[in-house]
């Protein structure tokens, strides 16, 4: 097949959840497709950026646009938005010489199926969709902002929430009945969506891992005879995601102290990138706030127990299989696990209540013939979900956006234009 991929945001470095399931899937379509990927970001232009996605997906295609880059910039810009119909996570990513240049590669090259990866690039398409086009949809966004409103203590930040989460609701709906057809990454997903569209349009691509980077070695066994030693607690995700920060408060606040109550000496470390200064302000003797780090890999080959206490967000959290591939015990709330093949009590341990959650990590730490039951079964789950298997799931879905293309055009295209009809008072 002969593929455009249009996706909002860089795709490097390799570091968020989206990032990583996008990279692996257009590494392994572009070994076995011609794959064209068009990639556009805002703020200062970053040439070094160009030219390497350039080299590692040849081919590829980046855009510097003018949107706003500092939190000030970005604010004004949201309330300039605020009448418009349109999501500001949708609206913000918009961009009229993206949509141009998505235009013209679609018209100048006869491409068999397109990629709108995340529903943010959404309105760069045309309103017309000739071309078989698939929605990557690693959330379901409306629910993801449901949940941040929810949870959201401080009055005016619930307030913007819940105005995106309206915005949102009406518009993904919108969306999803508007192209082709629809890959969801869980079942989850699947179901949350087939309110909007014919579930026969919506394919599953399970979350996958890269096994041979993650997979637990004679070095890394050695790394947790050390941690066996000074237990070490792990999470790991960006920082400066919502849901993570709120995550890791929530842990920190209610579930920390119970844990190095009992086990004196544990430690907790949380890598990711930019920690947002409330993450920061955790840090304490026990406590361990690591920011950017070079490769992940190692950090979790150290933990003895790797954690997931999410109660907000979306999509599935790729990070819990790269912690099994590594092959450690995982305990994680419902949310953290949502949309992915585990089973409570045999692969990963669920608890939702700081109690509950403290005493399932002390658990594992004072055990280690039961944590290590947990990290074969971890393993094992993870082992078959590489993503040179996962990637055969997105060509179904994409011969799927290319049947029923044809079956559109042959029937009028009524509910392809009708979705369209509802996104155009764009932004």
């Amino acid at each position: 097949m002969k593929i455009l991929w249009v996706k909002a945001g860089k795709l490097l470095p390799v570091d968020t959840g989206g990032k990583i399931r996008s990279y692996n899937l257009l590494r392994q379509l572009a070994a076995r497709h011609e794959v064209t990927l068009l990639t556009y970001h805002g703020g200062a232009r970053d040439e070094t950026y160009e030219r390497e996605i350039a080299e590692r997906l040849p081919g590829a295609e980046a855009i510097h646009t003018a949107a706003p880059a500092s939190t000030f910039a970005q604010a004004l810009d949201y309330l300039r938005r605020l009448p418009a119909r349109a999501p500001y996570a949708v609206a913000k990513f918009t961009s009229p010489r993206v949509a141009r240049r998505v235009g013209e590669l679609l018209d100048a090259q006869s491409f068999d199926a397109a990629v709108c990866d995340f529903l943010s690039a959404s309105l760069n398409f045309p309103r017309e969709l000739r071309t078989p086009t698939a929605l990557f949809q690693h959330n379901v966004e409306s629910a993801l902002w449901r949940r941040q409103a929810r949870h959201e203590p401080h009055p005016l930040r619930r307030a913007a929430f819940e105005i995106e989460a309206a915005k949102m609701s009406a518009y993904e709906r919108a969306a999803v009945a508007r192209f082709h057809h629809v890959v969801a990454v869980s079942e989850h997903d699947r179901a949350l969506m087939s309110e909007m569209t014919d579930p026969s349009r919506i394919t599953v691509v399970p979350t996958g891992v890269d096994l041979a980077q993650y997979r637990a070695t004679d070095a890394g066994e050695a790394a947790r005879g050390d941690a066996e030693q000074q237990p070490l607690v792990l999470f790991l995700g960006s920082m400066d995601w919502e849901a993570n920060v709120d995550g890791v408060e929530w842990f920190v606040r209610e579930v920390w102290a119970q844990i190095s109550s009992a086990i004196p000496g544990a430690r907790f470390r949380v890598v990711g990138r930019d920690p947002a200064p409330r993450v920061r302000r955790l840090a304490s003797a026990s406590v361990e706030i690591t920011g950017t780090v070079p490769s992940v890999v190692e950090h979790l080959r150290e933990a003895t127990v790797f954690v997931v206490p999410l109660r907000v967000g979306g999509g599935t959290r790729l990070k819990i299989f790269e912690a099994m591939a590594a092959g450690k015990a995982v305990v994680s709330t419902t949310v953290g696990a949502e949309g992915l093949d585990v089973t409570d009590g045999r692969d990963v341990i669920l608890a939702d209540d700081a109690r509950a959650f403290a005493d399932s990590v002390v658990g594992l730490l004072r055990d280690g013939a039961r944590r290590r039951e947990f990290e074969q079964a971890a393993s094992a789950l993870a082992a078959r979900h590489d993503w040179s298997a996962v990637v055969r799931r997105f060509e179904d879905a994409l011969e799927s956006a290319i049947s029923f293309a044809s079956q559109a055009r042959a029937g009028g295209e009524e509910e392809n234009n009708e979705g369209a009809a509802r996104l155009t008072a764009r932004v």
